[in-house]
């Protein structure tokens, strides 16, 4: 690990004056829980030479405001930990599709530590960009190609990626790691984020980056800018929502798909939908057209399927996760179907 200064933000302006005052975006690196940023600056990826504590600054609360008996928001503080967002009594009764997606997510261990705003930040998890050894990454190193195109891709996307071949400047197959996100584009929640200029509101969806012809680039958070807050809509879906994750093993695997499913529903009828992928591309991957086609129909298979082919129209796979798709559409029927039944205990 290379060396590097450690300064404490008392405040969330102090934490952006030192963002806006560093001379190069990779010289200077916030720390919440550093699940993440730890693991890469020893794996020689993240190579910062400052570390700004965000952990004392004031952004550790929730609140969920209930207004005839449902809740009509919710505001989640940046350095909430993810356990407990998880078992907090306002987020397990109104909006359940978050704590379950991320009681899905990492360990124990890992959830004490972890903040919500470090989840929305963390990086992907694809081998080639987590091993400097790889050469071929055109995240970690642009213009060097995209090792995972041709090697193994077992874990990685199958919508929105960007394919020029292994050797193009811009190529990247990386899938974005977090549970949480993929619940919080269902729910259409926001991200609150302060910089130099004041404060500004990013809708969930447009917060994170498809590849593109930049992969470095994970989110549009400027790089003098601090998340503060995520905020959620009035709860639509607490009485009907599943989080369904297909992984190699039970606990502590990152997915090979997950699909975060909210219905309202009127008797047998959808009136309205949230629909999200995780595991298939560079960000969490909300259908909007599949939540179109379930609003006002029937809730039942015939109408799920129709929804999961429009979720996943345009899906292409590579030797080793073509699968995906097939698994994908599955997951994405189940899911809408246990939706249907009600929540998850």
């Amino acid at each position: 690990m290379n060396p590097f200064t450690y300064q404490r933000a008392s405040a969330p302006e102090a934490a952006v004056h030192a963002l806006a005052s560093t001379g190069t975006t990779n010289s200077i690196k916030l720390l919440g829980g550093g699940t993440n940023l730890i693991d890469l600056m020893k794996d020689g990826v993240e190579q910062p030479t400052h570390l700004v504590d965000v952990n004392h600054i004031g952004l550790d609360k929730i609140e969920v405001t209930i207004e005839a008996g449902s809740a009509s928001g919710a505001r989640i503080g940046a350095s909430v930990r993810n356990s407990t967002l998880a078992n907090h009594p306002g987020i397990v009764a109104n909006y359940p599709l978050l704590s379950h997606a991320l009681l899905a997510g990492a360990s124990p261990q890992l959830r004490n530590m972890a903040t919500a705003a470090g989840n929305l930040m963390q990086r992907t998890r694809c081998p080639y960009f987590m091993d400097p050894a790889f050469p071929s990454c055109n995240k970690r190193a642009p213009g060097t190609g995209c090792g995972a195109l041709t090697g193994f891709n077992r874990y990685h996307a199958i919508l929105g990626q960007t394919d020029d071949g292994a050797r193009a400047p811009h190529t990247c197959i990386a899938v974005h790691p977090s549970d949480m996100c993929v619940a919080l584009y269902a729910l259409n929640a926001q991200v609150e984020v302060l910089g130099p200029g004041g404060k500004r509101t990013i809708p969930i969806t447009a917060f994170h980056r498809l590849p593109g012809d930049d992969p470095t680039l994970d989110t549009i958070l400027k790089p003098d800018e601090l998340i503060t807050a995520v905020t959620l809509p009035p709860s639509k879906f607490s009485k009907h929502s599943w989080y369904l994750k297909a992984r190699d093993r039970q606990s502590y695997a990152f997915a090979l798909v997950s699909v975060a499913a909210g219905l309202e529903m009127q008797g047998s009828t959808i009136r309205s939908a949230g629909l999200a992928l995780g595991g298939v591309a560079h960000k969490p991957w909300r259908s909007r057209e599949a939540e179109a086609a379930l609003t006002n129909q029937p809730a039942n298979t015939e109408t799920f399927r129709k929804a999961a082919d429009l979720a996943l129209r345009g899906a292409h796979g590579y030797q080793h996760n073509a699968f995906k798709i097939e698994l994908a559409r599955q997951c994405i029927v189940r899911a809408l179907t246990q939706a249907a039944q009600g929540v998850q205990a």
